[in-house]
């Protein structure tokens, strides 16, 4: 019985290893910078993420109204126009339009030394479309994006 007990207990410890190492895939980390860069130009989360966590980090020190980076998620055909539309946006909504079905996700405007994050569902994906992440501060979605994958 004692031995049994023992099996069970370490089954249990193993199983919650795995979820927690598959949690830990799910969430991506991207840094940005002073110079208007983010350190990634693509990013792939795995097939198995029912969830998918963005963590941005702003490694510089300037402040948010001044080299400020967010992290917007859309689809490539939407990429410029949402962009464009971020511009209108101002500061107060992040330099993302409000309410748009376009933004598939994004975090709040960070400056340096700050980190922020957005989780959405890996669901809202789909294998045929391109997707891409970029920056939209002003001036900066011409330069701080990348392409964004989902495993499959």
């Amino acid at each position: 019985m004692k031995n049994r007990f023992k099996f069970c207990v370490a089954l249990c410890l193993a199983v919650l290893a795995v979820n927690t190492a598959s949690a830990d895939e799910c969430k991506l980390t991207i840094n940005s910078n002073d110079a208007m860069q983010f350190d990634q130009s693509e990013m792939v989360a795995p097939a198995n993420c029912e969830t998918i966590t963005i963590v941005l980090n702003h490694t510089g020190s300037l402040a948010a109204n001044a080299m400020g980076h967010n992290w917007v998620l859309t689809t490539a055909a939407n990429f410029q126009d949402v962009a464009n539309a971020g511009l209108g946006a101002g500061l107060d909504n992040n330099y993302v339009p409000v309410d748009d079905d376009r933004v598939l996700a994004s975090t709040k405007v960070i400056g340096g030394g700050e980190s922020t994050e957005v989780t959405f569902a890996a669901s809202i994906l789909s294998a045929d479309e391109e997707y891409l992440f970029f920056c939209s501060f002003p001036g900066h979605w011409a330069i701080m994006k990348g392409v964004f994958k989902a495993a499959s």
